[in-house]
């Protein structure tokens, strides 16, 4: 976010300054909307006009408020006509109909930002949770000190300035989440390496420390590459993404893919090498573990950034014949 709308950077990368914070929530499995207020927020300073959205922008800065972004899910961007949530105009406004299936953080105090098809064009809402007609059903979700929830909209009239300019680019928003998640993941993956590698200098087997056997050495060697390179390609990725480089959206795709792929893996062997410690409820690594696993999952899979790596590579290579 700029000066001029009340955020500010360190560094001048917005992006690149959040990420400890993101690695902080992984870290410590944190609850909070910290990726969906964050989006909304950007979008709001990006697209968004000072008289419609300065009021809900500034709450969000100021820490009064949250947030969430609700995307057309990947399986329903093959036509238009699939948008779960569909726009009327009404009046001096619009009537919102239609269920977004999963959303983090659905809290009555916090607002959405919904994307909704309006004459056959997809366009964009910030809606109020408490709003008439807005039914928040909470989900059971896997990561447990994370809030989800679906929400439906029956008949909600909203006024022409919830809709946020035609403008709105769901990619970018995309690359944004994309970047938060992996940083997320890499925080899990850092904490439960760092608990792991205590335990085996802790725990004694056969009278000697369980890190001294080569067998898990190379365990643990392994598994700190994995880290080293989420976490390599999750920075790299946020300097690109908050530089607004033309490959930004590789990148953020490439170290979503990547930590949602490895994420999950390298905190499953942290359990494993714990034996039956590690999977009962009163360790912590099992937080981790749900943390990273609803990130990676959240979204899109890491089979759909990466694919989303391969066709950007194509466009490119299109664009430069």
């Amino acid at each position: 976010m700029p000066e001029g709308s009340g955020g500010g950077s360190i560094s001048g990368n917005g992006l690149a300054d959040l990420l400890p914070v993101a690695f902080q929530f992984g870290r410590h499995a944190a609850p909070g909307p910290l990726i969906g207020t964050n989006v909304v927020a950007a979008a709001l300073g990006r697209w968004g006009s000072t008289d419609r959205h300065g009021a809900p922008l500034s709450e969000l800065l100021d820490g009064d408020a949250t947030a969430a972004w609700a995307p057309v899910p990947r399986r329903h961007r093959a036509g238009p006509s699939n948008t779960p949530v569909r726009a009327v105009r009404s009046g001096d406004g619009f009537v919102l109909d239609g269920t977004v299936p999963r959303v983090e953080a659905g809290a009555p105090t916090g607002c959405l930002l919904v994307t909704a098809l309006v004459d056959d064009a997809p366009s964009h809402f910030l809606v109020p949770l408490d709003a008439p007609g807005v039914q928040v059903s909470q989900l059971r979700g896997l990561d447990l000190v994370r809030r989800y929830s679906a929400v439906t909209f029956q008949e909600v009239t909203v006024a022409a300035s919830a809709q946020v300019d035609g403008a709105v680019d769901d990619e970018v928003l995309l690359d944004l989440t994309a970047v938060l998640q992996a940083g997320e993941i890499v925080g899990a993956m850092e904490r439960a390496f760092a608990i792991t590698l205590q335990w085996t200098r802790d725990r004694y087997s056969f009278g000697r420390p369980l890190g001294s056997y080569q067998e898990i050495k190379h365990r643990m060697a392994d598994l700190r590459t994995q880290l080293e390179a989420s976490a390599a390609v999750t920075e790299k990725a946020a300097r690109r993404v908050g530089e607004g480089a033309p490959d930004a959206s590789t990148w953020a795709s490439a170290a979503r893919a990547h930590a949602g792929r490895v994420g999950p893996e390298l905190i499953q062997d942290c359990v494993q090498l714990h034996g039956g410690i590690g999977v009962t409820f009163e360790h912590d690594l099992h937080l981790y573990l749900r943390r990273a696993t609803v990130d990676a999952q959240l979204f899109g899979t890491p089979g759909a950034f990466t694919d989303r790596v391969v066709r950007l590579a194509e466009a490119a290579l299109e664009g430069a014949k």
